[in-house]
């Protein structure tokens, strides 16, 4: 099948909007990483110095509590209340870390560690060069209101909400200044399809009228045989000419909605196009009930065109183009070159061609998606590649 990928709106192409997302997608991460890994250098600086602004006042306690401890030692026998103060709570442990007495409100001693935060305290670990009372290690504990946490998280976020909205800006700027290039050659070729499309109406027209009134019956087998080579390329043009023309000029024209006897304009279409496929020696079969759809007449047969159109040129020789209709549905089959799973979700997509053996610009079934999506029809695409293609359109 020949498909296309521009993803068309009216300000940005579908192609260059994924090309944007995928780009934001990829630069948004790296910013989201670097302010997490600055957020988190910045959250352990303070921390640092949270705990540096501490342990001079803890040192201070230490020094305090280490004094009563000496008095206690030698004042045992009459003195037997272990110290304490308002301001810290302390304890005492050996040199083989076993406590000896605790008033402490959390026991999770570090004692590899000088100063520490421990869930809501914060523990500074001091040892004596005197055994006071078989004292190696003084403990001393404070609450840790987590008041520096609250105000380094409303930092972080500030100040980091701040940097991602200014990076996002930037991003978008680079994002759009890297895909101007892009934008620019599918603008060109949009131009450069409808500067075609106009050229190419006079001669298009001259060939087809003078084909037709051309009388067969008196010429030799041999020219027959090229007129209707001629007849042939020139139907294949105007098929890409009413495509290039829908798209370029016709589509923004006023619907006007009117009862389609479905049946009857696949009969007219499948004789337009038989031709064609008699040049690929394909077998059509044909399997019509009565069935009628409201919709614009011009925009239902670029529908059955293309369709139609695609099934004769990506099917094999001596092929089968199938047709099959019922009141709400019609599907047209091919026993052609077919699709891989991976490409199945491009189909309908704009200038992008899974197979270059056959000409085109890649407009059709972009077109055909327009005008589904446009009157809120649908149509499924079953395909195996080497085995053909289904397509199937509901109402």
């Amino acid at each position: 099948m020949l498909v296309s990928k521009n993803k068309g709106t009216n300000s940005l192409l579908k192609s260059e909007k994924k090309s944007l997302f995928r780009f934001l997608a990829l630069y948004m991460s790296m910013v989201i990483f670097t302010i997490s890994l600055l957020s988190l250098y910045y959250y352990q600086s303070q921390e640092k110095l949270v705990l540096s602004d501490k342990r001079a006042i803890l040192t201070k306690y230490a020094y305090i509590q280490t004094k009563r401890l000496k008095v206690l030692h030698h004042f045992f026998d009459e003195r037997v209340e272990y110290p304490r103060d308002p301001r810290f709570r302390s304890a005492i442990y050996d040199i083989e870390h076993i406590k000896i007495f605790s008033l402490l409100e959390n026991d999770n001693i570090r004692f590899q560690e000088e100063i520490y935060f421990t869930e809501g305290y914060i523990h500074l670990v001091k040892m004596l060069d005197d055994f006071y009372l078989g004292t190696k290690y003084l403990i001393i504990e404070v609450e840790d209101t987590g008041a520096w946490r609250a105000e380094i998280w409303k930092n972080i976020l500030g100040y980091g909400f701040l940097a991602f909205m200014f990076f996002m800006i930037f991003g978008l700027y680079l994002a759009k200044l890297f895909l101007k290039p892009m934008r620019d050659s599918i603008l060109l070729l949009d131009r450069f399809i409808k500067d075609t499309t106009h050229e190419l109406n006079t001669p298009l027209s001259a060939i087809l009228a003078n084909i037709e009134m051309m009388d067969t019956n008196v010429m030799v087998e041999k020219n027959k045989t090229k007129l209707n080579r001629i007849n042939i390329a020139a139907k294949t043009v105007s098929i890409l000419y009413k495509d290039l023309t829908y798209l370029t000029l016709e589509q923004e024209k006023e619907n006007h909605d009117e009862v389609i006897d479905v049946r009857e304009l696949i009969y007219d279409r499948a004789e337009y196009f038989s031709i064609l496929a008699q040049s690929k020696q394909l077998e059509c079969k044909l399997e019509l009930e009565e069935a009628s759809i409201i919709i614009d007449r011009r925009k239902f047969t670029r529908i059955i065109d293309n369709l139609i159109s695609n099934a004769i040129k990506y099917n094999k020789r001596h092929g089968t183009v199938s047709i099959e209709l019922n009141q709400g549905m019609l599907a047209i089959s091919d026993t052609g070159i077919g699709l891989n799973e991976e490409s199945i979700p491009y189909i309908f997509d704009r200038y992008i061609r899974f197979n270059n053996a056959e000409g085109g610009f890649g407009v059709g079934l972009s077109i055909v998606k327009k005008i589904v999506d446009e009157y809120g029809l649908s149509i499924e695409v079953e395909s195996e590649e080497g085995h053909g293609t289904r397509m199937v359109l509901r109402w």
